[in-house]
């Protein structure tokens, strides 16, 4: 109960902060949408970092690194720290200054007036909402499983210990039911959405960033002292999940992961080039300085937060049994080694705040976009700011009824691996940014047919995975090849018809 006490106030103080940050909200749904371009440098790179790490980071992480090993690591933090980081300058601060100057909220605005086409937004829209769905799943999926952890029957040497609430749950042998938490997370999340949009989801996520990444180095911490240290911790694990030896290296074995799918996860954290609640946390900076902070302290954040993640997964290899499922690996693994309730509490807010640091932003965002680019969009009739604002909201709400569905129904999904889908879907479409930015010859077909070819691919993919699952089609990551047949796509269509106008081009270059 000590456990379950400390979330819930945690959960109290996030709703407190909510309701303060609602005496800051202006009123006016630019406000809502973009916090009226007020955001200065901390608080961008404590809402743009906390947006990127989700449960993939922690829950996910965790969870690869005790079925894959220390190559877990590699797949992503390494090379996600260079290219987040390298994305945030090269689109990031260009469509925050290009947002600005045309009053642009979402990234279909700026896509159908740079290609000259309206119905472009009406092709990307339904393909944005598609991508982002499996990144809220995992949110969702990630908590359940976390508390579920958490909450449950624990196996200990001297016997079985029930779960916190036997007489309540016994389907789940005491523990919290997935429905339950789910509801719950969502309700929170949806709250302080409603108070201040993303002025609220920019003080939510710098505290919940923040929380995490203390809560992450405390569970570290912890969990390496009662092994021993961490020299003792390494022994004790699995030795296949250890970074692969010389004499193995050269029988031609392979250990973890293979050099080909290592080099190309590369394609992978280029996602963040076509997130679309980035977008929108990157037009409400105050200005492009506010972006130094963050293209340089975002790779050191993700070091802090996926190094503990990623050895506490290998460390529980010599802890809790083979079978465990993934997202239960970093929950389990707090409770089985640290034994104060508060403290467990505790790492678990850390948890949950990584998880609804992400959510919010990806509910807003949809309801941004569907609010400006299927409502709004050129349309004759002339709606007021809280007309827009309860536009905005419904949409928000029949997405998070959606996601609370979907996550009870694939809730054994691998939280690792469907986000990868998901960050392979945008990956495959960051051709079509960085064409807009950078090429004054990229024209609307080529646009239709990035987009066209980069979701085709994907949904193909995807299938062809078990609609989740792991799957590299010739021994390559599914974003490799995502990525360059949306390029090749680009570039033929483009060539292949006439060059945008020239006052378009001149408006944009």
């Amino acid at each position: 109960m000590a456990t379950v006490i400390v979330i819930v106030i945690y959960l109290a103080l996030l709703l407190g902060l909510a309701l303060f940050s609602k005496t800051l909200f202006r009123g006016t749904s630019k406000d809502y949408f973009v916090a009226s371009h007020s955001i200065g440098p901390f608080m961008l790179l404590m809402s743009v970092f906390g947006t990127t790490m989700t449960a993939f980071a922690l829950v996910g992480s965790t969870g690869k690194a005790f079925s894959l090993g220390i190559g877990t690591y590699g797949l992503m933090a390494s090379s996600s720290g260079l290219i987040h980081a390298a994305c945030f300058f090269m689109i990031g601060i260009k469509l925050w200054a290009i947002g600005k100057r045309y009053g642009y909220v979402t990234q279909i605005q700026y896509f159908r007036a740079r290609f000259e086409s309206k119905g472009f937004g009406y092709l990307l829209f339904p393909i944005l909402v598609a991508l982002v769905i499996p990144y809220l799943l995992i949110g969702v999926i990630g908590a359940a499983k976390t508390i579920v952890g958490v909450t449950g029957e624990k196996i200990t040497p001297k016997g079985t210990i029930p779960g916190t609430f036997p007489e309540f749950f016994s389907d789940t042998g005491g523990a919290i039911p997935a429905w339950l938490t789910g509801l719950v997370i969502c309700s929170v999340v949806l709250t302080y959405i409603f108070a201040g949009g993303s002025r609220a989801t920019a003080w939510a996520n710098t505290f919940q960033t923040l929380v995490f990444m203390v809560m992450g180095i405390l569970a570290f911490y912890l969990i390496s002292s009662k092994l021993g240290g961490v020299g003792a911790a390494i022994e004790q694990a699995s030795d296949a999940h250890k970074v692969r030896t010389l004499s193995e290296s050269a029988t031609g074995k392979e250990i973890g992961v293979s050099k080909w799918v290592f080099l190309t996860y590369m394609f992978v954290p280029l996602s963040v080039g076509m997130f679309p609640h980035l977008f929108q946390h990157w037009l409400t900076a105050k200005s492009a300085k506010s972006f130094k902070l963050t293209v340089i302290a975002h790779p050191i954040c993700i070091m802090i937060v996926w190094v503990p993640c990623v050895l506490i997964g290998i460390w529980a290899t010599g802890q809790i049994p083979a079978g465990t499922p993934s997202g239960a690996v970093l929950s389990k693994t707090v409770g089985m080694l640290v034994k104060d309730p508060i403290v467990v509490g505790l790492v678990t807010t850390g948890i949950l705040a990584a998880i609804m640091s992400s959510l919010d932003s990806q509910f807003l965002c949809l309801g941004t976009m569907f609010t400006n680019d299927i409502v709004l969009h050129d349309t004759k009739k002339t709606y007021t700011d809280k007309q827009t604002l309860m536009i905005a909201r419904g949409f928000i709400i029949g997405i998070v009824i959606l996601v609370y569905i979907l996550a009870q129904i694939l809730y054994k999904k691998n939280v690792f691996d469907l986000a990868v889908w998901s960050f392979s879907g945008f990956a495959g479409l960051t051709p079509l940014v960085i064409a807009a930015l950078y090429w004054k010859r990229a024209t609307k077909i080529g646009a239709y047919a990035c987009v066209i070819a980069a979701f085709a691919t994907w949904l193909i993919f995807f299938a062809k995975s078990g609609f989740g699952g792991e799957y590299n089609p010739g021994g390559v990551t599914p974003a490799s090849i995502i990525w360059v047949v949306a390029a090749l796509a680009m570039i033929i269509g483009s060539l292949a018809s006439s060059p945008p106008k020239e006052e378009t081009v001149a408006k944009y270059f």
